[in-house]
């Protein structure tokens, strides 16, 4: 079978399930390829998303590795056998990889949230607000560079998918660019603020002690909870989280900021307020 030369963070996370299992009912690789008939090697490339598995060789392991969970095992199943060809595929090769993986984590998500500290979240930005962040970048990007990203962050908000975002004040007076810029996105939040799936919160500056719940993140939620992942930021691209203590911590964080968060009315308010004084 041909590998992959770049497995995406779907099949990835595929392989990393499976290993969990195989290694939470104490198998080495060879002793998991012994029982489908192969070698380490292949268990090795399934574990690592260079390759798939069939449906019939997957249901064999997670019997093998006295996997129980049905609802688990046929969420594995939708993802060995998924054959999607999505819209993000049309930016392989022109964009990071990173780029692709969180639309294709978005486009298979239950639900989204996000803590934003400093920055408008993708999905609710103007295009001259992404236009003046991309082009804000260091090393600097060429001009076709930052368009194609502008595209690309245009195209992934068509997602309707459930979306609760928490906006640090910070993030509102933040000028990436010109007033005029500003306003306007202050504008497009108040007008997204009221879809029917986006709820959107506000964290004024004169809340006091955020900094037990001030950590930025995107929690995407996957069809059960074990397979959420939480995307963070980092200087090389996009970091994927998905180990269950972590997890854990992250809903906790999100938790915490909810709850130290304006109310939905009262936060399209207090917006409304700060486009006033542009």
């Amino acid at each position: 079978m041909v590998l992959r030369r770049e497995p995406t963070a779907r099949q990835m996370r595929l392989g990393i399930e499976l290993r969990r299992l195989r290694e939470a009912a104490g198998l080495t690789a060879v002793e998991a390829a012994a029982l489908l008939g192969t070698g380490r090697v292949q268990i090795s490339h399934i574990e690592s998303g260079l390759t798939g598995v069939s449906e019939q060789r997957l249901r064999r392991l997670t019997s093998h590795y006295a996997c129980s969970d049905e609802e688990f095992i046929e969420a594995l199943v939708a993802m060995a056998t998924d054959r999607t060809h999505g819209w993000w595929e049309e930016y392989r090769g022109l964009l990071p990889t990173s780029f692709l993986d969180l639309s294709e984590l978005e486009h298979h998500a239950q639900f989204q949230r996000h803590v934003a500290i400093l920055y408008v979240p993708g999905l609710l930005q103007t295009e001259d607000y992404a236009r003046a962040v991309f082009s804000s970048r260091l090393p600097e990007l060429t001009q076709e560079e930052v368009e194609l990203r502008i595209r690309h962050r245009m195209a992934r908000q068509e997602i309707t998918l459930p979306y609760e975002v928490v906006l640090h004040e910070a993030a509102l007076r933040i000028r990436v660019s010109d007033r005029a810029t500003s306003k306007a996105q202050l504008n497009r939040l108040l007008e997204l603020s009221e879809a029917d799936h986006i709820t959107l919160r506000v964290i004024p500056f004169d809340v006091d002690d955020f900094a037990k719940a001030s950590s930025t993140m995107t929690y995407v939620g996957g069809p059960l909870t074990k397979l959420d992942t939480v995307v963070r930021d980092a200087p090389h691209g996009s970091v994927l989280i998905d180990s269950e203590a972590q997890l854990n911590t992250y809903r906790t964080s999100f938790h915490r900021v909810e709850a130290a968060s304006l109310e939905p009315e009262l936060s399209r308010e207090f917006i409304h307020k700060l486009t006033k004084e542009l």
